[in-house]
């Protein structure tokens, strides 16, 4: 079934990653654009009026990327830069009307993409595989200082209910990794 290092879960998620961004990559690519550039137009789609630096956090990439990113779909009258009503050095970001077919393939992309790597799973073991990201995510967001797994009387319930929903393998490997 593969070797240790690749049973590991921090591998297989930085691998799934790696690959979920090639296959983005690739898709963008076809309708002349980048992943980036998808990443700006979903932001500022979901977030009018962001300005370049925060785009840049929300992105986690240097404001200067932002700024090349955005001087090409602003060229490609997709994105346009408003002056801030109260601060005249900031620029605040807005899709033009051009953007609209734009969003809604990416809208499709994400949506086949998603299809794609979750495509032998059943709703019930794509319910527990969100469930389980979705508590990674809250413990990451929590700090370094988070009690294992189980140690909190809320998780053990959770996982203890996702075990008796799937059955106690399918909610082990997906929780545990392995």
């Amino acid at each position: 079934m593969g070797t240790e290092y690749e049973r590991d879960l921090l591998v297989l998620m930085m691998v799934v990653a790696r690959l979920t961004r090639v296959e983005a990559d690739r898709r963008a690519r076809q309708y002349g654009m980048t992943r980036a550039q998808w990443g700006i137009l979903k932001q500022v789609h979901f977030n009018p009026g962001l300005t370049q630096k925060e785009l840049a956090g929300l992105l986690e990439v240097e404001p200067i990327t932002v700024a090349r990113l955005v001087d090409r779909l602003e060229k490609a009258e997709l994105v346009e830069r408003r002056a801030d009503s109260h601060d005249r050095r900031i620029w605040r970001l807005h899709l033009r009307p051009a953007a609209t077919p734009h969003i809604e393939e990416i809208d499709r992309q994400r949506q086949d993409i998603s299809a794609y790597i979750t495509a032998g799973l059943s709703d019930a073991d794509r319910e527990v595989v969100m469930q389980a990201l979705t508590l990674m995510k809250a413990n990451l967001l929590r700090g370094p200082d988070v009690p294992p797994l189980g140690a909190c009387e809320a998780d053990s319930r959770r996982i203890s209910d996702v075990s008796i929903q799937h059955g106690d393998a399918g909610a082990a490997g997906a929780t545990s990794g392995g």
